[in-house]
């Protein structure tokens, strides 16, 4: 598509640029000669009408910014309604075990609380009919309940001869089974109370999982909205850049002439500055990224315009994408092969010998962090929402990251976006 040559354009250039200053010696490059300097009767002549046109590329320009950042937003709420429907799906899994196990407890407890009742009431009987049996056979006790009620020596003496005969066998059986039972059936108390949390758990794990979808649900709904949106902020993208283009060539007259002068004389005064310190002090200037940091940069710089796929890309390079029911479907990440931002980094540092997880937010962790402000090039940088990781880009100094953004772009070297960036970058080597 037409917004793909133009960015990928524009993205080779930049490249070739930073990596030809990243291969360049400790010494500063000497500045150019000087470019021509047109005469201020040419420049007055040619000031309103490069005016108005300074003012349509400035309009233009935020509009871009503008667009970009709205891409930007919509990825990280995607990213972290996700993730809550993820948790909300574990927690419900882990619920619906904790209550299938309580259940099958409770219905083993009530079983063998039942069974132990059965059990007390078959030795009851079989004392009953003991003390039957005996009557039968001539002593005066009918059943074991008529020893309480002797009325002579000679009628408790023969209710004592029962007595001793059962105690020694039925009732000491029965004693053991009547705490048995009373085990058993605080069993089932304590398995019926528990089966009672466990199912309150997963009505509020279910409860969860329900809010937690219709989040989804609607974040997805607002995705499909806001993409054709996106499509159309695209195609407004590249009437941007052509009209960018248009208008920077007419600027391009005399007066650009004059301010490309005017910087000409800067950069000229601070190189000579620059030697003058250097002459002074024997120390010779800063050198770029180089070793292990420019392996790194230069393995992320060589994907370049290489398509985003959502869970693409490995130590080897770009891989098929895969499914996230959203988005990234949507834009047919799935049959894609290329790069997602962390895909990126695993190549990237894949060439130093520098294994990393296919997780943005493991790789927050996966080195020193060091304060941003002390980033250098070959570090990792960062963005979260609501303290959840969810993109990390690569640092290649002066300002620019190259990074793979979201569905539907390509990999590309970007200003540092500071809107959501964690306070640290990550550095592995």
């Amino acid at each position: 598509m037409a917004v793909r040559r133009t960015l990928s354009l524009g993205l080779v250039v930049t490249s070739v640029a930073l990596v030809s200053a990243m291969t360049s010696t400790a010494v500063a490059a000497a500045v150019p000669p000087p470019p021509p300097n047109p005469s201020d009767a040419e420049l007055d002549q040619s000031r309103a009408v490069a005016k108005d046109k300074a003012g349509e590329v400035g309009r233009l320009t935020n509009q871009l910014a503008e667009a970009e950042s709205r891409l930007m937003r919509l990825q990280a709420e995607v990213e972290a309604k996700l993730e809550d429907a993820n948790k909300a799906l574990v927690d419900l899994t882990a619920a619906e075990e904790a209550a299938t196990k309580a259940r099958s407890d409770a219905d083993a407890a009530r079983r063998e609380a039942s069974g132990a009742d059965q059990a007390v009431g078959d030795a009851r009987q079989q004392l009953d009919d003991f003390a039957a049996g005996s009557y039968k056979q001539g002593t005066t006790v009918g059943s074991l309940t008529a020893y309480l009620g002797a009325k002579s020596p000679e009628d408790l003496l023969e209710r004592a001869h029962l007595l001793n005969a059962v105690s020694g066998s039925e009732l000491d059986a029965l004693e053991h089974m009547e705490r048995a039972r009373t085990q058993k059936a605080n069993a089932d108390s304590r398995a019926r109370a528990a089966l009672k949390v466990a199912t309150q758990r997963q009505s509020e794990a279910e409860e969860a999982k329900r809010v937690a979808d219709e989040a989804t649900a609607a974040a997805q709904r607002a995705q499909q909205d806001q993409l054709a949106r996106s499509q159309q902020l695209l195609a407004d993208r590249t009437s941007f850049e052509r009209q960018l283009e248009a208008a920077q060539a007419e600027v391009g007259g005399l007066e650009s002439q004059r301010d490309r002068y005017q910087r000409w004389l800067a950069a000229k005064q601070r190189e000579d500055e620059e030697n003058a310190r250097r002459a002074a002090s024997g120390r010779p200037a800063a050198a770029p990224a180089a070793g292990s940091a420019r392996t790194v940069i230069e393995r992320a710089l060589s994907q370049l315009g290489v398509e985003y796929a959502w869970g693409g890309g490995n130590g080897r390079g770009p891989t098929r994408g895969i499914r996230d029911g959203g988005v990234a479907d949507s834009f047919g990440d799935y049959a894609k092969v290329g790069f997602d931002c962390s895909g990126l980094m695993i190549y990237a540092f894949a060439g130093v010998g520098v294994s990393l997880p296919h997780y943005s937010g493991y790789q927050a962790s996966a080195g020193r962090q060091v304060p941003l402000s002390q980033m250098a090039p070959g570090d990792m940088l960062f963005w979260s929402t609501d303290g959840r990781i969810h993109h990390v880009a690569l640092y290649i100094g002066d300002g620019q990251m190259v990074e793979a953004p979201y569905s539907g772009s390509v990999v590309r070297i970007a200003p540092v976006r500071y809107g959501g960036i964690v306070s640290y970058a990550t550095r592995l080597i």
